[in-house]
């Protein structure tokens, strides 16, 4: 399937390559009859379900990749253009839409994984943990906990310039007009943000895993 996607913002330079996911006993869950909908499409070949899916999984898997990265915002976008490239490539059935959230996650996980390994960082960056008896619903809680946490460390108008640059997609100019500023100005502020957010992030993970 050839994919079209010019609202995500950086250019996938690897992506991972995963087994067809397959699944069984479906169930009658709305929103996982939507989700075995979707891979199902897209294992045809139908960009609009693979356009949808990325409508409704981008924020998340954004605010996710975001605190599995912690704060790196470079290797956050990269990793969730991996996980859409791979489910282009890859998925194919699902049982529910946990199902389908978790893929895309491991995907995520591992790309920055390896970003960590190739950067000599930190080895629990890419797969933080509670413990070993934690589950990745556990995990996956704590991560977005951490955000939130990391996020309401920032004055309120630096959290809404956040959400509106990285999970609305807004431009410097978008943001400016709403904030009667200018381009430049937003520029330097989103700069002085990323150091604050990243640190907190980092903070919030240091006293949870």
């Amino acid at each position: 399937m050839t994919i079209a996607t010019p609202s995500i913002p950086m250019l996938v330079r690897e992506s991972i390559p995963l087994r067809t996911v397959e699944a069984s006993s479906p169930t009658t869950n709305p929103a996982d009859a939507e989700a075995r909908h979707l891979a199902a499409a897209i294992g045809r070949g139908d960009e609009s379900a693979f356009h949808r899916l990325y409508e409704q999984y981008h924020r998340r898997l954004l605010r996710f990749a975001f605190a599995v990265g912690r704060g790196d915002e470079t290797a956050a976008q990269d990793a969730v253009q991996s996980a859409f490239i791979a489910a282009a490539k890859n998925l194919r059935r699902v049982e529910s839409e946990r199902h389908l959230w978790n893929w895309l996650a491991q995907v995520v996980r591992q790309h920055l994984g390896k970003l960590s390994r190739k950067s000599k960082m930190d080895a629990t960056a890419g797969a933080p943990e509670l413990s070993k008896h934690a589950s990745v619903a556990e995990v996956d809680s704590m991560l977005e906990e951490s955000l939130d946490a990391a996020m309401a460390t920032l004055e309120s108008t630096d959290q809404q310039i956040v959400e509106w640059f990285y999970f609305d997609r807004l431009s410097h100019k978008e943001i400016a007009t709403k904030l009667d500023s200018t381009p430049k100005a937003i520029s330097s502020r989103l700069e002085r943000v990323r150091g604050k957010l990243k640190r907190a992030i980092n903070h919030f993970l240091s006293h949870e895993t």
